[in-house]
């Protein structure tokens, strides 16, 4: 049944009247995005308990007085302090198995799923004011903030759940995995991960203990190991959150788990695999809210991203980006995507598995089981008359052929492939058995690119480097010196590692003629490269030296992630 709009309801409840409704309409129209119920209290025509009135009579809810309500301890322990900020709600009372929960959004109805999901426990929402509901956050918490440890005490001191453990009765691990404490804390160890902006977080269980690591910034951090023993609950929990078969140990199993943090949707691909002292999970997390695809926003130099947008609005020919698993080259050609996805341009990409979910692309997934391969895939799509086609990867001379014949025929296609800089990617098409006469004729440009992590702002120390140090940089010393050094001291911002997120080196080849020459007569990379050079090219050395001088990044970043100029 539709509800009935916000604006109707204030004016049957006598707040507005039919005029000041049109005039608070006109204003929304300045502001699009806003909420009515906010308009009109910016305009001074309702008061916040009017629009709160007007809320809870339209999603059927109740008004909550936060301030002057009381909240049982039992109720505080069910939402921990980090569940209860992140979706942005207090919860407020614990009845035959129901709990109500304060919301300034009643729309986000699928945080009310999230908590569901999560607690085990039937959650309704109730409404209260955003003011209310941080204040009420600062004085029931106070002093209550739980950390990952104090659940794992918790735990390690619950007799039934160490009794329950010994065997494999599948019986008593489905028990387990509901148990109050296993759900708590893996509710924990997935938004602590996802607030750190976490992009994998590790299970793995070993002979003697069970360890559970956390991937940010491209690093693995280790969170406080629970207790060995409730391995198989933790990961069974896990298999019920992304409908796998709990029944099933001995064969890898893929999944998702979809949450809604914050607000924002977060997807969760969990791959469980078998191992010698039980099943390991990874959970990939895809955070929509934050990766941004713009080009503007990845970290590129002017002068790369003006000759790079130029590239990628030719006509035909291939765009390849190329580096490590990791390296961000799927975010850089989803930018550039982004930015010619207009109305006029039709494309059309193939992805194994698809990360982004974009507006205005049409997008294939990659299916080995049932033989939809990058080749067969790409065949297909270049009977549907697109202008752009993004090719997941080149992995073999067969979508390498027919990527070169799409670009012959008039298309721009966009592709990546595993080398360790610009020039070497023509040697791994070579070697794919692609004849050079082709490679010169479809491949446009080359960008190489890895990601540095980035020192983290609020402890930006000035220090004065070594020799030793410095030398690592293969610069003359004295030259080196003339630059100010910087690291992170490590803080509570950025969990004392000294960094926080992470921005792009770039190495952009543009095939020019001369280069295209060098191609067909089947040049070594040193030759390509020392060309590219000579005609502006900077390195994946040299763009990792300019964030250095510029205090963005340190030496151990560039230098861990970078070859030597000489490709050696």
């Amino acid at each position: 049944m539709a509800r009935r709009k916000l604006g109707q309801i204030l004016v049957d409840l006598g707040y507005l009247t039919e005029d000041q409704l049109w005039d608070v309409l006109e204003e929304q129209k300045q502001s699009p995005g806003e909420v009515i119920g906010k308009v009109a209290g910016r305009m001074g025509l309702v008061t916040e308990a009017q629009v709160m009135e007007a809320l809870a009579e339209q999603w059927g809810m109740q008004v909550i007085n936060l301030p002057e309500t009381t909240i049982q301890p039992k109720v505080l322990e069910l939402v921990p302090e980090t569940m209860a900020s992140v979706y942005k709600i207090m919860p407020v009372s614990l009845k035959n198995d129901v709990l109500t929960v304060a919301m300034a959004d009643p729309q986000n109805l699928a945080a009310l799923d999230d908590l569901r999901n999560f607690l085990g426990v039937e959650v309704r929402g109730a409404i209260s004011s955003e003011v209310h509901i941080q204040a009420a956050m600062e004085r029931f918490y106070a002093g209550r903030q739980e950390s990952i440890e104090d659940v794992i005490g918790e735990l390690e001191d619950d007799e039934e759940l160490n009794e329950n453990s010994r065997g494999y009765d599948l019986g008593n691990v489905e028990e387990m995995a509901d148990a109050a404490p296993i759900r708590k804390l893996l509710n924990m160890v997935l938004l602590l991960a996802i607030k750190d902006q976490a992009s994998d977080i590790h299970f793995e269980p070993f002979e003697d203990e069970f360890k559970i690591r956390v991937k940010a910034d491209g690093m693995l951090y280790e969170m406080v190991p629970p207790p060995r023993h409730l391995a198989n609950a933790l990961i069974t929990r896990i298999k019920v959150m992304s409908n796998l078969d709990i029944a099933e140990r001995r064969m890898p199993q893929d999944g998702r788990i979809e949450l809604t943090v914050g607000g924002h949707s977060v997807d969760l691909r969990v791959s469980v695999l078998p191992t010698l002292f039980g099943e390991s999970v990874v959970m990939r997390v895809l955070d929509r809210t934050v990766v941004q695809l713009d080009l503007t926003k990845i970290g590129m130099a002017p002068n790369i991203l003006n000759k790079f947008r130029s590239m990628i609005r030719r006509p035909n020919g291939i765009v390849l980006v190329t580096g490590p698993t990791g390296s961000g080259k799927t975010t850089t050609l989803y930018s550039a995507l982004n930015e010619l996805n207009e109305i006029t341009v039709k494309i059309i990409t193939t992805e194994d598995p698809i990360e982004y979910d974009i507006d205005g692309l049409l997008q294939v997934p990659i299916n080995h089981e049932i033989g939809v391969t990058f080749a067969s895939a790409l065949r297909a799509i270049l009977r549907h008359d697109p202008d752009t086609v993004l090719v997941g990867e080149i992995r073999d001379k067969e979508t390498a052929e027919i990527a070169i014949q799409a670009a012959l025929t008039g298309h721009l296609v966009f592709s990546t492939l595993h080398t360790n800089d610009a020039p070497s990617a023509i040697t791994r098409l070579r070697d794919m058995g692609v004849q050079p006469f082709l490679i010169t004729a479809t491949v446009e440009a080359i960008l190489a690119q890895r990601l540095v992590r980035k020192i983290c702002t609020e402890c930006r120390t000035q220090f004065e480097p070594s020799d030793e140090l410095l030398m690592e940089l293969q610069l003359p010393l004295a030259q080196a010196r003339k630059y100010k050094f910087y690291y992170g001291r490590g803080c509570q911002r950025c969990s004392n590692t000294g960094y926080k997120g992470r921005c792009g080196i770039y190495e952009l080849l543009d095939v020019t003629d001369d280069i295209r020459d060098l191609i067909g007569e089947n040049a070594s990379v040193d030759d390509i490269r020392n060309v590219a050079r000579s005609q502006g090219m900077t390195t994946l050395r040299e763009s990792g030296l300019k964030l250095i001088f510029d205090g963005v990044t340190t030496i151990d970043e560039v230098v861990r992630e970078t070859i030597l100029d000489g490709g050696d």
